[in-house]
């Protein structure tokens, strides 16, 4: 991309730590538009997929539901306690969302240069950017992290998990200290929403800042 293109940001962090928070906030207050790569691997896997006839394949009819989806808690079961069937699975869905995020990306960097955004940035939230190599279709980081004993209360309260299968999931992602450690962002959520927010506030002024001065500059 070249310089005058929106920025784009990729938002990541451990589960449940607050990406959603975050891009919520994003796109409400800033009216930033944000690419879900969640949202991507859930269509990755709809009825008629390659990659949900794959995972048919692998485990058998038991894994989908009676009218045909994918059972999400069932397959999480069997991926989050083997590595080796988690790698499996994500070189099945990560491809698709690569090429999904990239061009839609690449539509909204043509659409919003030519309709000159005040903000101009776009934000991608991707859970595993490190981990599924995608730190390449983003032009900065910014991590969102809590500490180890909140992000486990928060999974057990949301996912409805064990303490065991909270550690499988953090256990599955890298260390958010080493992402933090890459971050170009890092946003601290481990006190209250509005302290989170206010941190994003002031990464996004010089966002606006950058706006104005190729708008000026041009």
């Amino acid at each position: 991309m070249t310089e005058s293109h929106p920025r784009t940001i990729g938002l990541t962090g451990g589960i449940g730590m607050g990406k959603t928070t975050v891009s919520t906030y994003l796109a409400t207050r800033y009216s930033l538009p944000i690419l879900d790569a969640d949202l991507y691997a859930r269509n990755a896997v709809q009825p008629g997929s390659p990659a949900l006839a794959a995972i048919r394949d692998r485990y058998g009819s038991t894994i989908l539901h009676s009218d045909g989806t994918l059972n999400r808690r069932h397959l999480g079961e069997i991926v989050f306690q083997n590595p080796t069937e988690r790698q499996w699975l994500e070189g099945q869905i990560h491809p698709y969302v690569r090429q999904a995020m990239t061009a839609d990306r690449n539509a909204l960097c043509n659409a919003l240069d030519s309709s000159a955004n005040p903000h101009a940035a776009i934000v991608l939230v991707i859970p595993l950017l490190f981990e599924a190599n995608l730190t390449d279709i983003v032009d900065e980081i910014w991590v969102v992290y809590t500490s180890t004993e909140q992000q486990i209360q928060r999974l057990m309260q949301r996912e409805k998990l064990t303490l065991e299968q909270a550690h499988a999931r953090i256990k599955s992602q890298m260390p958010i200290q080493d992402k933090c450690d890459r971050a170009d962002v890092i946003l601290d959520n481990s006190s209250t929403v509005a302290a989170l927010l206010e941190q994003v506030d002031r990464a996004v002024t010089p966002l606006q800042s950058r706006w104005q001065n190729l708008t000026t500059d041009s």
